[in-house]
């Protein structure tokens, strides 16, 4: 089995490029730091740096050293972590969300627990898995298009909580206003507001076979509320918040009907006793 700290030693020579820079972030001498590094080869069976007369480059076999490398620091900067809050703060947790889930899905789980020592912040797709990585959150709740292949992220869990439709929603005034169920395609030559030009409501549309005039961007389910209501577009919206957008109207499609699929991102080890019963609160 390979020595930690002799890949942690490697680890430093290969971050900063010669062995004295290294011995001088290690505390350690510039010969000893030789020798681990020479034992660490031995004990591969392989070079994994070559020393010319330009400096350190790393061999093939270095390359791959130094991923196991990297991987092995950040376990243990988290381990760290999540061992010293045990120490301080046992119990608290930190959850992220995307906007719709932190206004519904959030709530409903803390008010289940007890304690709710609980914080919450708001974050995108791309934040909030480095969150729940680097350990600044111990459960995010994310989503991504249902009819996707699932996403998976190194070194942590998924946990699948429910698919979800989206819904169409209008003006109180508009000429749809009363319908129960439409299909996409009714809403071709309307003025939109998304979230973005790509993601699952544009590509709804080109799946209807029509590119929406998207005419509003914005992310803000307020501002989404606001135009919607006073007839300036229309749009697409998860069901969960539908029912919390006053004066608007939701309609129910037919067979074109996106969905999302909603999960809960955990650390793969060291998943917090209260994060668990977090996920045990939330609603499916």
């Amino acid at each position: 089995m390979l020595d930690p700290r002799r890949l942690l030693t490697f680890r430093a020579v290969a971050r900063a490029g010669s062995f004295s820079a290294a011995a001088r972030e290690l505390s350690l001498t510039q010969p000893a730091v030789s020798q681990q590094i020479a034992a660490l080869e031995r004990e591969l069976g392989a070079r994994l740096l070559h020393r010319g007369p330009g400096g350190l480059s790393l061999t093939d076999a270095g390359a791959l050293a130094l991923e196991h490398a990297e991987a092995l620091a950040e376990r243990m900067a988290i381990a760290d972590a999540q061992l010293a809050e045990l120490g301080n703060e046992e119990g608290k947790l930190r959850v992220g969300a995307f906007p719709s889930a932190l206004a519904t899905l959030v709530p409903a789980a803390i008010e289940r627990l007890v304690p709710r020592r609980v914080s919450a912040v708001e974050g995108t797709m791309e934040e909030l898995p480095a969150l729940v990585a680097d350990g600044s959150l111990h459960v995010a709740l994310c989503f991504q298009d249902a009819a996707a292949p699932p996403r998976e992220y190194p070194g942590l869990r998924r946990h699948d909580l429910m698919v979800e439709p989206f819904v169409a929603i209008v003006g109180a005034s508009h000429r749809l206003g009363s319908r129960k169920t439409i299909r996409l395609r009714e809403l071709e030559h309307e003025p939109w507001t998304a979230p973005s030009a790509s993601g699952i409501l544009v590509n709804a549309c080109l799946a209807a076979g029509f590119e929406p005039d998207v005419r509003f961007y914005t992310r803000d389910v307020l501002a989404i509320r606001a135009v919607v209501a006073a007839g300036l577009a229309v749009s697409l919206s998860p069901r969960l918040i539908a029912g919390h957008l006053e004066g608007v109207r939701s309609i129910d499609l037919r067979d074109d009907s996106p969905k999302r699929a909603v999960y809960a991102l955990t650390p793969r080890t060291g998943t917090t006793a209260a994060a668990r019963a977090f996920l045990d609160a939330l609603p499916t």
